[in-house]
Parts: C-alpha cells; structure tokens; sequence
C-alpha cells in the first residue's frame, strides 16, 4: 500500500465511462433550465434546451440516459391520464434526444406518480392502490413510449406481475428489441424527497408508499422480487436506493447470473453535495460512494454525479 503505482496494480474494482446512466429532468415550455433546489447543481430542461445536457453525456460517452418528467398540474388527474398521451413531455423528450445522437440509449420509467394528482405510482380505487388496473394503464404508457423510440423500458411502479404483462404487450406489438429495466427491488425509502421536488409530487403526495414499495427492514424479499421479475422477462433488475442497500446488491449479484442497476438516488445525492460544501467531506467522497456500488457488484450505476465523476476522475 505505500505506492500509489503499487496499489493500481492490485486493485480489484474498476470504474469505467460506461458503468453510468445519466438522470435528466424534462419540463414543457420553452427555452428553460430550472435548477432544482434541493439537488444542487441539477436541472430540468425544457425539450429545446435538451442538446446542453445530451452534447456533455455524448462528450463523456456516457451510454445512456434516463428521463423524468415534470407534468403541469392542469395535466394532473387522479387516473393519471397524461402518461397515455403520445404529445406528452417524455414522449417529445424521446424523439429530441434520438434526434441529438441516435446513438445513446434513452430509458424511461413505466409509472402514474409524475401524472397523478394524488402523487401515487398507482389508481386509488376504494383509498386504496389497484394493482390490476393499474396494470392496465401501465401496458399502455409502456407501449406509448416504445413506440416513440424508447429503448429500456423501466417500470418503477411496483405493481406485482406488470413486468409479465409488459413483456407480452411489446412481443406481441413487434417491440422485440425494447428492453425491461425492472425496479424489482425498490424500497420504501426515506432518500427520494429532492427527486419527489424535481418531478413536483412533493406536494401531492399526502401518503406514504409502504403498501406497495418493499420494507427496508427486509433483505430476503428482495431475492423473491428479483426471481419473480426475471421469470416474467426481466433483461436487467435495479435496486433502488443504493448506497444503504449494497448488501441487497451483492445478495442478488451471488445468486442470479443477470446485469444488477443501482441508483444512487437524489436523497444519497443532495447529502454528499451539502456534506461536500459545508467541508463536513471532501470531494473524493463521491468516488468513494460509487467505487461501493461496483464493489457491491453493480453493473450500472443510474447517478446525478455521472457527468461530474467521468470529467474529474476518468477523462485524465
């Protein structure tokens, strides 16, 4: 350990460009980029302010791209029915990033919380989530998107048995080649608050999500979730949050022989940042939090500090 040079050679977790999937934030209007305040440094563009932040991702090689979008309240309704349009916000981002390079994978997630009045992944029927009819509307807004050129599908809902149905929707409407990124293991975290900002379900959001989202007390759930994703045609599966769920991550790396995403997610995010600017850390902490997420076993890392960590760390 006394080299630098001698600990190179014996290190056993590598970083590379291509381990990243960059979030963005989409927003409708014109000519705008809104940074978000609880995620320092972090923006939503509007569809025409896009090629700033798809040229940087190109420029770092960064393989992919995975949007999320900000819904005007006047859209917003309790069935969530903008997720269906084929002019909304996500739809339009889609066809804008393919047109900014054909090239990079864009990934987009199968949920009704962006579009819902009531801030839930799912409809309220009897106060209570409806996991058939949501699943319902779920198929569709995965068929809308691949239809507009969307590459990963990625339901995130946590619905039981949408990832069976989905895969049949797009066999059957001849999407062979779209492929289901599931949020199988997705828990009931404390972490998404600055995210539940940027998509504007903060203040919608009256209830908790611990119905339908996993118990983070509980780890052998999770190898159940991620078994039963896969045997409905699952390609890759992500765990969500990541930084307090690395064990989650090594368990299903050890026992099933398929690609594992994390997400380092918006609360893990905006604690490094504020840590880093109150000199509570210093900045290599960051590569520290993401060298934990490839040690655990991740192939991919879904991560805001994409950008910044390939431009300070891996383009020397």
């Amino acid at each position: 350990r006394k080299s630098e040079w001698s600990r190179r050679l014996i290190n056993d977790t590598y970083l590379d460009k291509s381990d990243f999937i960059l979030p963005i934030f989409v927003c409708e209007g014109k000519n705008k980029k809104q940074e978000i305040k609880s995620m320092p440094g972090i923006f939503r563009y509007s569809i025409d302010r896009l090629d700033e932040i798809i040229s940087r991702a190109s420029k770092n090689e960064i393989p992919a791209v995975a949007i999320f979008p900000l819904i005007e309240g006047s859209k917003k309704n309790n069935k969530g029915t903008e997720a269906l349009n084929k002019n909304n916000v996500v739809c339009n981002a889609i066809h804008q990033v393919k047109k900014l390079n054909k090239n990079i994978g864009v990934m987009c997630d199968v949920a009704l919380d962006p579009y819902t009045s009531h801030g839930h992944d799912g409809l309220i029927i009897n106060n209570e989530i409806d996991n058939d009819e949501t699943n319902k509307i779920l198929i569709k807004q995965a068929l809308i998107q691949a239809q507009a050129g969307c590459d990963i599908i990625a339901p995130s809902d946590m619905m039981d048995g949408r990832i069976g149905l989905i895969r049949n929707a797009l066999e059957k409407n001849k999407f062979i080649n779209v492929q289901i990124l599931s949020y199988a293991v997705k828990y009931a975290s404390n972490f998404y608050s600055p995210f539940r900002d940027a998509v504007g379900t903060s203040s919608t959001l009256k209830s908790d999500k611990k119905t339908y989202q996993m118990d983070y007390k509980n780890s052998e759930e999770a190898l159940l979730e991620v078994k039963l994703d896969l045997d409905e045609g699952a390609d890759f599966v992500m765990v969500k949050p990541a930084l307090a769920y690395l064990d989650i991550i090594y368990k299903i790396k050890q026992k099933f022989n398929v690609p594992v995403f994390a997400y380092n997610v918006s609360g893990e995010y905006s604690l490094i940042k504020n840590g880093i600017k109150s000199s509570l850390a210093k900045e290599d902490i960051i590569l520290e939090v993401i060298y934990s997420f490839k040690r655990a076993g991740a192939n991919a890392i879904v991560s805001y500090f994409a950008n910044e960590v390939i431009e300070k760390y891996l383009s020397r």
